[in-house]
Order: structure tokens, then C-alpha cells, then sequence
């Protein structure tokens, strides 16, 4: 296939005529908002197929691809445990998921507020807002990048893209509420999918299949290549496959050659399942459908199936790679391989229909963050400190327009944000130290206000201050390992001096090391300052956690008659306060109690271990 060197008529109509079909589709949907409770939670009436495309839908988008492409193209297949590692813990979504909706809140901050109050609720709001503004920030400038390699490089910058999406998705946003993202997310799941491996077939055809790949890629061949283009490009305006660590670790599956040590993967699923109960907007993906199983299937298998299609934006990386070492290319970052790839080996029309996708996926998704984004104003500002006794109406309108206000502070960090990877896992760590707190309150009874606090003040401030001692300026001008940093430190002779010449930035390169440090020092401050202080009320603490061990699958009890024990029919929580493990009741009648949550857990691990067989049977094809 010839390289298409321009975003052509063809692709021009099939961009347009979807953007127009969905918005209308969405703007339709929209007809049925007409409470505040429909507009940020559709009526809790979702049904299980919904859910799972509204969780895949709303957790892939187009920083995803991007930036596993690049990481792929630059570093080695192994890297796909940047976003996999968060498959490590999807079958925990399964166990997690009935907190949220148990909790009966329209926000994860209300949840703060009944297990903490409302200090730290507040405090959590102005997390949750920052968490949705940098996210928005980096869907969309990874949106940006992606359109405007695919469409030639010339014709529409990034920055250009970002504010052109903008004005596009916020059209129905305003009005569709969760509903509308809902229904779009799913029905733009299937096209995500198709053309998450729509590309694999044509690139094999043009490099000669796996064994082509294979060769195109030896250790021999990407040395020429790279002698060739660095004498071509500049210094450092070239990205050269295999980066500066070789090409052994290209096809394996598990290698450190990419940076991706078993440490690495480990602190990677550690500040994920931290990170994921702690996101603003898992209340929408586990709480809205028409029972807690819906809820539960919605956010498993539907991270399930992004974890699929990483698999093909893994294999897409390699493709990219192997074609310009063959066709002797230069990129001059590797986020554009993604890109790249979809201008060289799509033809006339195809290009449209994937850069529509990337479109689509990036409005639904920001829908629903806007729609959050909204309710965390409205409910946890607004009516909490501005008028408390607002009525539906009023809640809906301010919901709305906090909503679409707000929103546009991710337009800026999307100008700012450069590195589309670094932006997606600080957005995770900002989450997983967050997170300290949240899964706290669920794991452990004794818990506190005052733990919480020193927890996330704790775990911030080692965070920042291991991140910035990592880039004081050492013998060779910063360091890649903290007990370098550490020892060159205690070593210097002129520790303020050393200290001085530290970068401080709000966005660091994501590191393990001081990301497992800070999670250990907040736990360890959770622990140690809610054992040495007072008590939370514990009428209000046994309320809380009564509210867990009632199944909210049957809404419609009698006026004061309480909801039934999830333990009589099978759904009592495993994952809920685990001291009380160490008691004989908690191990009674365990089967019955537990069933749901045990045959779920298996079962998501299963899918796991097949897609992981997957993943390592593709990398042995034509060795």
C-alpha cells in the first residue's frame, strides 16, 4: 500500500458525517434529562451492557494509544505494563465495585463526607476537579497529537486540535448528562476495537509479517538505521526504536531492559489499585446501573476489553518501528508512531473513520467528566456552602454550567502538558496517594479524620520532595535511581547548595521508587496518628459501614423498613474491613455469604491469565 500523504475528500466526509451522526445521536438522548439525578447518575437504571461500554468508553482514550504506541515503538513490547498493570487488579473492580453504590451519594466526595467530614470532603473536591482538568488535559492534547500526524503533520497543529474538540464535545455535553455518555460510549466502543487492530494487518503485509518484523528490528539493523538518520537529523530531533537501551528486550513480554522491572510493574499495580478507588469518577462507572452486578461487570470487563486493545496498540508500536527502519523515517517524538502508523498504512476514508473514533471517544469521555466535574461542584460546593436549599431545577442548571466552566481549565493544561504518558500516570499517582485515605476508611474501622489528614499531607509531601531531590544536578546532571540521589545528598559536602539546583515542577517523570515511598509513609501515617487519636463517632461510623452490608439491588422497601442483608443472599462484601477477618464470625457460612463476590473474582482472573497467554503467544510468533 502507498503512503497516504494527505487527509483526503474522502476522509474529510467520513469525519464529518460521524461527528454529525453522533452528536446528533447525543443530543437526542439527551430529550429524556430532566432531573439533576438523571443528568449525573441516569437514574441508577443502566442496564449491564451499557455499563460495560460505558467503563471501556469512558477509561480508553486518546492518550491510551499514543502514548502505549510510542512507548512500544521507542522501548520494546514489554512496556505494555505501563497500562497493564492495572489488569494486575481489574479482578479487585469486581470486589470494590458495590461500595459505591451501597454508599447511595451522588459523589465519591459525599462518600469522604460521611466516613471523614466535610474538611476533608472539601478537600477532596478540589482534588477531584484538578484530577478531571489535567485529565481532560491530556485526552486531549493526545486527541491533538494523533489528528494532526493522521491528517499529514501540516494541515491542523495539536494545540489547534485540542480547541477544536472542545468546541465540539461540549455541544451535547451540556445537555446529554450521563445518559447520553453512557449510550455514546457505547456504541463508539465497537468502532475503538475494530480499529484498535485495524492497522495490524497491513503493517504485517507491509514489513513481511512477524519474521520481517523480527528481522527489521535485529540489533544490526537498527543500528544502521540509526546511524543513517542521526546523520540526517540534528541532534536530538530523532527518535530511534529501541531508544538507548538496545533492542533485546523488543518481544519479550516481562523485561527491565525497558525500565519496567518487576518492581516497576509492581508499585505500577500498587498505586493502581490505590489510585482506581479513589477516582472521581468510579461512582458513575459502578453505581449507576439497574443493580449492583451491573455495576460490577460494567468496570471489570470493560477494563478487560481496553486491556485487549492495548495488546493492539503494543503490536502497532512494533509495526511502526520495523517501517521506519525499513523506509529509513525520522519521528521526531515517538508519540507521533501511533499516528504515523494510521497515515501510512490507512487508505482514503479509513484515516477519517479513525480520526473520527479518536474524536468521538475523546467527547464521550469529557462528557462524562464534565458531567462529574458538575456534580462535584454542585453538590459538594454549591449546595454545601452557597445555598443549601436549592431545588432540583436550580441543581440542574448549576450542575450544568459549573460543569462546562470548569472544563475549560483542562483546555489550558492541555496547552501546557508535553508528554502525554507523564500526564496520564500523574494524574493516576495525584489519585493513588488520594486513594490512601479512601480505601482506608472501607479496609479498617478505626481509621480517622486526623490519620486521613496526615496520610495525605504525608504521602504529598515525600512524593514532591524525592521528585525533586531526583533532579538536583549530580556529578552526571540528575539521577535515574533515588539511592544515588540519596547517597549523593549525604555525600555532597554543600547539601543546600545541591539542594538549590532541584527543578520544581507540578509534573514529574513517573518514577517507582519515590511513588512506593510515599504510599508507605502515608499508610504509615494513617495508621500510627488514627491510633494515637480520638475516635471517630461510632453511630455514625457503624452507619457507614451498615450501609456495606446491605444489598441495594431491591430499592423500593417500605417507608423505614431497612434494606436486607447482602449476606442472605450472597453478597456480602470480602474486601470490607479486613481486622475483621482475624474474627470467627467473618469465616461462618462463608460460601453462602460470599459466593457473588468469590465466583466474580475467579472468574476475572481467568480472563486475565487468557489475555496475559495472549499477549506472550503473539510475542513467539516467527522466532
Amino acid at each position: 500500500m502507498d503512503a497516504q500523504t494527505t487527509f483526503t475528500i474522502l476522509d474529510w466526509v467520513v469525519l464529518i458525517g460521524y461527528f454529525v451522526g453522533i452528536t446528533v445521536f447525543g443530543l437526542w438522548i439527551s430529550r429524556k434529562i430532566k432531573t439533576s439525578g438523571a443528568f449525573f447518575l441516569g437514574e441508577r437504571k443502566l442496564p449491564w451492557w451499557i455499563m460495560i461500554g460505558q467503563a471501556f468508553g469512558t477509561g480508553t482514550h486518546a492518550e491510551n494509544p499514543v502514548a502505549q504506541t510510542g512507548s512500544t515503538f521507542h522501548l520494546g513490547f514489554a512496556t505494555i505494563w505501563y497500562q497493564w498493570k492495572n489488569m494486575l487488579i481489574t479482578p479487585f473492580y469486581w470486589l470494590l465495585a458495590p461500595w459505591y453504590r451501597r454508599s447511595e451519594r451522588t459523589t465519591i466526595a459525599g462518600i469522604i463526607n460521611d466516613r471523614y467530614g466535610r474538611k476533608l470532603a472539601l478537600v477532596y473536591t478540589i482534588f477531584a476537579i484538578a484530577f478531571f482538568v489535567f485529565n481532560q488535559g491530556a485526552m486531549l492534547k493526545g486527541a491533538g497529537k494523533v489528528i494532526s500526524v493522521a491528517t499529514g503533520g501540516n494541515l491542523i497543529s495539536p494545540n489547534g486540535v485540542v480547541v477544536a474538540m472542545t468546541a465540539s464535545f461540549i455541544l451535547y455535553s451540556v445537555f446529554g448528562g450521563l445518559i447520553a455518555a453512557a449510550y455514546t460510549d457505547f456504541i463508539q466502543g465497537f468502532l475503538i476495537i475494530t480499529l484498535s487492530f485495524m492497522l495490524i494487518p497491513a503493517g504485517l503485509n507491509l514489513i513481511g509479517g512477524f519474521a520481517g518484523m523480527r528481522e527489521l528490528l535485529s540489533p544490526e539493523n537498527v543500528a544502521t538505521y540509526a546511524a543513517a538518520v542521526r546523520a540526517a537529523a540534528p541532534a536530538g530531533e530523532v527518535v530511534v526504536p529501541g531508544g538507548d537501551v538496545g533492542t533485546s528486550g523488543f518481544f519479550t513480554l516481562y523485561s527491565d531492559v525497558s525500565g519496567m522491572s518487576l518492581f516497576v510493574i509492581l508499585m505500577l499495580a500498587l498505586n493502581g489499585v490505590i489510585g482506581i478507588t479513589a477516582m472521581p469518577h468510579m461512582l458513575t462507572m459502578c453505581a449507576t446501573g439497574k443493580d449492583e452486578r451491573s455495576g460490577r461487570m460494567g468496570q471489570t470487563y470493560g477494563s478487560l476489553v481496553k486491556r485487549l486493545c492495548t495488546v493492539g496498540w503494543a503490536l502497532t508500536g512494533l509495526i511502526a518501528a520495523a517501517i521506519v527502519v525499513k523506509e529509513t523515517t525520522i519521528l521526531p517524538d515517538s508519540e507521533h508512531a501511533f499516528g504515523y502508523a494510521c497515515l501510512r498504512l490507512l487508505g482514503p476514508g479509513f484515516v477519517g473513520l479513525l480520526v473520527a473514533s479518536v474524536l468521538a471517544a475523546n467527547m464521550s469521555t469529557c462528557s462524562n467528566f464534565m458531567i462529574n466535574t458538575g456534580a462535584l461542584f454542585t453538590e459538594n460546593l454549591y449546595k454545601t456552602y452557597l445555598r443549601k436549599d436549592t431545588n432540583d431545577h436550580e441543581t440542574l442548571i448549576v450542575g450544568r454550567l459549573s460543569g462546562l466552566s470548569l472544563t475549560m481549565m483542562g483546555v489550558v493544561f492541555a496547552l501546557y502538558v508535553d508528554k502525554v504518558l507523564d500526564a496520564f500516570l500523574f494524574t493516576e499517582t495525584l489519585a493513588a496517594l488520594m486513594g490512601i485515605m479512601f480505601i482506608s476508611g472501607f479496609l479498617w474501622k478505626r481509621a480517622n479524620r486526623a490519620g486521613a489528614w496526615a496520610a495525605t499531607i504525608g504521602s504529598f509531601t515525600v512524593y514532591y520532595a524525592l521528585n525533586y531531590l531526583m533532579t538536583c544536578q549530580g556529578s552526571d546532571g540528575g539521577f535515574r535511581q533515588l539511592g544515588d540521589a540519596w547517597s549523593y545528598l549525604c555525600h555532597s559536602g554543600n547539601m543546600m547548595g545541591f539542594l538549590s539546583t532541584g527543578e520544581l515542577k507540578l509534573v514529574y517523570h513517573w518514577m517507582a521508587a519515590p511513588y512506593g515511598l510515599a504510599t508507605l509513609v502515608g499508610f504509615i501515617c494513617l495508621i500510627v496518628v488514627s491510633l494515637l487519636t480520638k475516635q471517630e463517632d461510632p453511630d455514625r461510623i457503624e452507619k457507614f459501614f451498615d450501609n456495606q452490608l446491605r444489598s441495594t439491588d431491591f430499592e423500593n422497601m417500605p417507608a423505614g423498613e431497612p434494606k436486607p442483608l447482602a449476606a442472605d443472599i450472597g453478597h456480602d462484601l470480602v474486601f470490607l474491613d479486613l481486622p475483621g477477618w482475624f474474627t470467627a464470625d467473618r469465616w461462618r457460612n462463608f460460601w453462602k455469604r460470599y459466593h457473588e463476590d468469590v465466583v466474580g473474582f475467579l472468574l476475572a482472573w481467568l480472563t486475565v491469565g487468557a489475555l496475559v497467554f495472549l499477549a506472550w503467544a503473539l510475542m513467539q510468533v516467527g522466532a
